[in-house]
């Protein structure tokens, strides 16, 4: 069984207020608990402390960021997080600098973490829909997936030297929902992921 940090990044708007991305936080509360594993999260939105959530960080063997996309990335409110929290952490328990040296301070940028073995998973809510990614012939994201659109989010896990699990995406959460199935997928990806091992008659004897 696993240590597990659910980030709910969500910032909520009149027109917005959060229900979805928090449907989403309370079930994989729920899924990953029943699964046998151990589950802190934290509401953005709601104030947290900077000391305990690097705590957190370093409990965790997999952190969850659960945010809706908002103008291309994460919603001002979780930028200022990752300013406050991961600058703080930067003094050896997220990471030891950049990874630079003074022998070779134009080399090896970004070497610098020290979660190294722990994994992230990147689950967001779109207003766009589907279709509009991965398709050359799509105007707007020209033929550039979801990875691609939220690359410079796992490079900030990356530069803690963690390693990204299946990012999960639900489309089109506005204008055209399809709000079960979504969740029924959710449930599926993090089963994927998430379920223990099943002992085999051989490991048992």
């Amino acid at each position: 069984m696993s240590n597990i940090l659910i980030i709910n990044a969500h910032e909520p708007y009149p027109f917005a207020p959060g229900r979805l991305n928090t449907s989403f936080v309370e079930r994989a509360e729920k899924t990953l608990t029943a699964l046998g594993h151990s589950v802190r999260t934290t509401t953005i939105a709601q104030g947290y402390d900077v000391e305990e959530e690097i705590e957190k960080h370093l409990w965790a063997d997999t952190i969850i960021l659960q945010y809706p996309v908002n103008w291309m990335g994460l919603p001002w409110r979780a930028k200022k997080y990752q300013d406050e929290v991961y600058t703080a952490g930067m003094d050896g328990r997220l990471c030891a600098g950049d990874g630079r040296t003074a022998d070779a301070p134009t080399r090896h940028y970004g070497t610098g973490g020290t979660l190294g073995g722990k994994t992230y998973m990147l689950s967001m809510t779109f207003n766009a829909p589907k279709e509009a990614f991965d398709d050359p012939g799509e105007f707007f994201f020209q033929g550039k997936s979801v990875d691609d659109l939220m690359y410079p989010i796992h490079q900030n896990f990356r530069f803690f030297d963690m390693r990204p699990l299946a990012s999960f995406a639900a489309h089109d959460v506005m204008k055209n929902p399809d709000i079960e199935r979504d969740f029924q997928r959710f449930d599926a990806h993090l089963e994927q992921f998430f379920t223990p091992a099943r002992e085999t008659d051989h490991d048992a004897a």
